[in-house]
């Protein structure tokens, strides 16, 4: 005799392991694109020295150039955070790949430092969809155990596009000249639509139709939630960029590495940083597993992570390039470490509907650190010859910094308790 219960049981199981295997079909898609968007940002710092020499920049040229993107990326943020909530992923993902890839092809055909200003702000604006899209998905997608670790493996993209620039770039500049470079590098997002298109699909609603809150953007502002986010991004977001874009260029001034060999010492950098990305990320949801708040296994791991970046301080005093790549590469996990975790504050402390305005806030806020920390960077070094010290003193401090303010912001990751209309 059939037992309908037994079959019913049957089929929620199976539809259950289904979704399951989706999610992370969907976490696998966000850390490709991610891998891109990295890697068509990463492009110009690889071959930064030999453009300034070729072009004649000067080290505040440089540093100029860099900080459009910043800033276009800071201004986009904002938008691209409400657009994820407005439209959705899957089209605001689509129409983002889109024109961040025009933009990155748009690269070869500058000419001047103007020029390569207007490509990076393109870039910039186009490329701030990433993070607002993915940590959305992630919250629809992932329950709160997991998303520490999906962001992680996601966010492990980062470092994928770091490492495979160095091997990619180098060899594209010097068979075919820097210009092919930053086309073929432009081209990956458009191939990578190939398969978001068809796989990427919404999460499931309860009901045949589900009123969605909406939250008034500007009284965000008013949460000391939105504010503890705020810093771990506004603090950190520009040390990592520093490591992107003047990395390689602090190889050449300091050791004297050019391109045919920048390629293992950056590689070796993000491979590390890689680790840090995805056990950043498991570290704080295990110990969710474990039993422990969510408060205390987010605090503990981002602490511990700001404690490791300190020794950065030492960096320019460093007596090899190898012992200067071994810190900054323990750095950098640690950069993503806490940022696996920051990104995931904003899913811990607020609702699905305002996640992804949340992360488009915060984020601009660290892309705005990134266009002063940017434009400082490059009026230093011009100033004292190079010399990187002051510069890698305040990448060492600003994480343990950024800890101590967030945890008097939010000292229990209380959730926030939002005023909402209905659309």
């Amino acid at each position: 005799m059939v037992n309908p219960q037994r079959e019913l049981l049957v089929a929620d199981s199976a539809d259950l392991q289904r979704a399951m295997s989706y999610r992370w079909t969907i976490c696998a898609l966000l850390f490709v694109a991610t891998t891109i968007n990295y890697v068509d940002r990463q492009v110009l710092g690889i071959l930064a020295p030999t453009l300034q020499r070729e072009l004649h920049w000067t080290e505040a040229d440089y540093g100029d150039i860099v900080s459009w993107f910043s800033l276009a990326y800071a201004a986009g943020f904002l938008a691209a955070g409400r657009a994820m909530d407005w439209i959705g992923v899957r089209r605001g993902m689509a129409a983002a790949v889109v024109a961040w890839s025009i933009a990155a092809i748009g690269h070869a055909f500058a000419r001047t430092a103007a020029g390569f200003s207007i490509a990076r702000a393109m870039l910039g604006v186009s490329e701030s969809a990433i993070f607002p899209g993915s940590i959305k998905a992630v919250a629809e997608w992932f329950p709160q155990r997991e998303r520490a670790l999906a962001t992680g493996i996601f966010n492990a993209g980062t470092n994928t596009g770091a490492i495979l620039t160095p091997l990619l770039v180098p060899w594209l500049a010097l068979r075919w000249g820097w210009r092919w470079a930053f086309v073929a590098t432009g081209a990956l997002g458009l191939l990578w639509l190939l398969l978001w298109i068809p796989l990427y699909r919404n999460p499931p609603v309860n009901g045949a139709s589900v009123a969605q809150p909406k939250v008034p953007w500007v009284s965000l502002f008013g949460h000391r939630q939105t504010w503890a986010f705020i810093v771990g991004k506004l603090m950190a977001d520009p040390i990592w960029w520093f490591y992107l874009y003047w990395l390689p260029k602090f190889l050449d001034a300091r050791y004297g590495v050019k391109l045919a060999q920048v390629a293992a010492p950056i590689i070796v950098v993000y491979l590390i940083a890689d680790v840090g990305s995805v056990g950043g990320g498991w570290v704080s949801s295990a110990l969710i597993k474990r039993g422990w708040s969510v408060n205390r296994a987010r605090k503990t791991t981002m602490l511990a992570m700001a404690l490791l970046i300190v020794p950065t301080t030492l960096v320019s005093r460093a007596p090899s390039m190898w012992a200067a790549v071994l810190i900054v590469g323990v750095a950098a996990a640690a950069h993503q470490a806490w940022s696996a975790n920051v990104y995931t504050l904003a899913s811990d402390m607020f609702p699905n509907f305002a996640v992804g305005s949340v992360v488009g806030i915060g984020a601009f806020a660290g892309a705005m650190g990134g266009v002063l920390f940017q434009r400082v960077t490059g009026r230093v070094l011009q100033a004292n010859g190079s010399d990187y010290a002051p510069i890698f003193v305040v990448c060492g401090l600003a994480y343990v910094t950024a800890w101590a303010i967030i945890h008097l912001l939010a000292p229990r990751l209380e959730p926030a308790h939002l005023a909402t209309g209905q659309v």
